[in-house]
């Protein structure tokens, strides 16, 4: 077979500024498909390095003993798993997740040639990650994960990963302090809002008094519409969220669980929201824009769009920071929502079905940090049971 196709070595430059030479050869037809057949080779320090293994594989070529390269390295085969795995989960998870392989995992294992990492260069990696990261145990399941696709295809005999020891992290472990508790007692978040209300943003008041009383996520509660609420019935339909996809641009997607839920509401939230409409529609017709449209968005942007959630943290911090309150995250309400249930005496089976918890390790998690308040009731009940 000749080579009919012009072949050139380029130089590029590699992110590290490195000066490296690369080329692309056409390798004949594929005997299945009819088409076209190239392959790459790149990173080539010198330009005669490129030429020696360009007139290799010509020669190989013209001889007919040619077999294209597949797959080499641990990133080659990445990039075929990741197309895979792309269809499989929501697009803000396969954001998060090409983010970890980006961060932690490529730097680390993609030059490695594949089918000669081992169980030892995989722990060194395992521990190197155990030291630096809260979540070592996440990056190293996604890095288990190719080779898992590897091993399917046959690129593999087995997946090292399957074979480590996983470091304990005790230099992670820290004694938290009780003061530091993303959540507010009774108390707080009634002086919370009685601050926030003092703001004149009624957007932002309504927004935060529906997570405490609520206990929606975030993004639950910014893909809200107006025909989610039934003001009639004081019910709230829970059915997706907003997140963050490719190109950085909002979406809609399903719940954190992918499950529906409606919860029930309190009367004084119902009429905080309905005050909320009222004001909408006022203020967007200034704008220009009717807010009584199909899936109008209950909390959108001065152009009628997802409000951005990184707005709900600029919001708090200035509350925060004006009235001196204790610090906590948007997510905070969450846990505060779900500690005061606690405390108003609300099963843990309850609780569960209201915030949308699969398994109620998760919220068991959450009751572990009830408030002050509850602890001390818990002991003066049993003090007052062992009363003689």
């Amino acid at each position: 077979m000749s080579n009919t196709k012009n072949t050139a070595i380029k130089m590029y430059i590699k992110k590290n500024n490195e000066k490296c030479y690369m080329f692309k050869v056409y390798c004949g037809t594929d005997p299945l498909t009819g088409k076209e057949q190239y392959t790459t080779r790149r990173g080539f320090k010198t330009k005669k390095e490129a030429d020696l293994a360009l007139a290799r594989i010509k020669l190989e070529i013209s001889n007919g003993t040619f077999k294209k390269r597949q797959v080499e390295t641990y990133a080659d085969v990445y990039e075929l798993w990741i197309i895979q795995y792309e269809k499989t989960v929501e697009e803000s998870t396969f954001i998060k997740t090409t983010g970890i392989f980006r961060n932690h995992i490529l730097p680390a294992l993609g030059a490695y040639k594949i089918d000669k990492m081992n169980i030892d260069v995989c722990q060194r990696h395992v521990d190197e990650w155990a030291f630096k990261l809260k979540k070592y145990r996440v990056v190293k399941s996604y890095a288990s994960k190719v080779f898992d696709f590897a091993l399917k295809r046959g690129y593999v005999q087995s997946n090292p990963f399957k074979l480590v020891e996983m470091p304990n992290n005790l230099k992670k472990v820290q004694i938290i302090d009780d003061d530091c508790e993303n959540f507010y007692t009774k108390d707080q978040v009634i002086r919370f809002l009685e601050c926030m209300e003092q703001e004149n943003n009624k957007k932002a008041y309504t927004l935060f008094y529906l997570l405490t009383f609520s206990g929606m996520r975030k993004g639950e509660a910014l893909a809200l519409i107006w025909s989610d609420i039934d003001f009639n019935k004081n019910e709230i339909r829970i059915n997706k969220a907003i997140s963050r996809g490719k190109n950085n641009n909002l979406y809609v997607k399903t719940t954190k669980t992918g499950i529906s839920r409606v919860i029930k509401m309190d009367p004084q939230t119902m009429s905080v929201l309905k005050e909320w409409k009222k004001h909408q529609r006022h203020t967007y017709l200034t704008l220009g824009i009717n807010t009584m449209q199909s899936k109008q968005l209950v909390f959108s942007n001065e152009q009628n769009e997802f409000l951005q959630p990184t707005k709900t943290r600029k919001w708090l911090e200035q509350v925060l920071t004006k009235y001196k309150l204790p610090k906590i995250t948007t997510h905070g309400f969450r846990h505060t929502h779900c500690s005061l249930l606690f405390e108003a005496g609300v099963s843990i089976k309850e609780v569960q079905d209201r915030l949308g918890h699969t398994d109620v390790k998760t919220t068991m998690n959450i009751y572990a940090h009830v408030s002050q308040q509850a602890k001390d009731e818990a002991i003066n009940k049993l003090a007052n049971f062992m009363t003689m």
